[in-house]
């Protein structure tokens, strides 16, 4: 069974290896959309994989290290693409929920996102 939850953020970012005149160089921001998945068998007594109110207070918790920052400055994100972000989240969540099984990160206004299935996956 799985199960999701999901956040958003507004984040500033720029790519320091990106070529010189290229706009991804300069500094911008986006609105993001993360999903995180939790896999599990559900609980014979409660009937659920993972109450959503510990889910939510796990999430909130990054979305608040996340939100309104420069991603640039944040440890582990100093080259902030789609896939380091999404790892970065799952290394993140890893201990308070052992039960991730994906995370997914999308920017909506390009169109474009990255799955992130965990370190066995890659």
């Amino acid at each position: 069974m799985k199960i999701y939850k999901e956040f958003l953020f507004d984040a500033a970012h720029f790519l320091p290896y990106a070529e010189e005149g290229h706009p991804n160089r300069r500094m911008h921001g986006h609105s993001f959309r993360v999903v995180v998945w939790l896999k599990g068998k559900p609980a014979a007594e409660t009937g659920i994989v993972r109450h959503f109110e510990d889910v939510e207070r796990e999430i909130m918790a990054v979305r608040e290290k996340l939100d309104h920052h420069l991603l640039n400055e944040i440890e582990g994100l100093e080259f902030p693409t789609l896939e380091r972000i999404a790892a970065w989240i799952w290394d993140a969540l890893a201990t308070p929920l052992p039960e991730i099984a994906r995370v997914e990160v999308h920017r909506a206004s390009c169109r474009e996102g990255c799955i992130y299935d965990g370190p066995e996956a890659e």
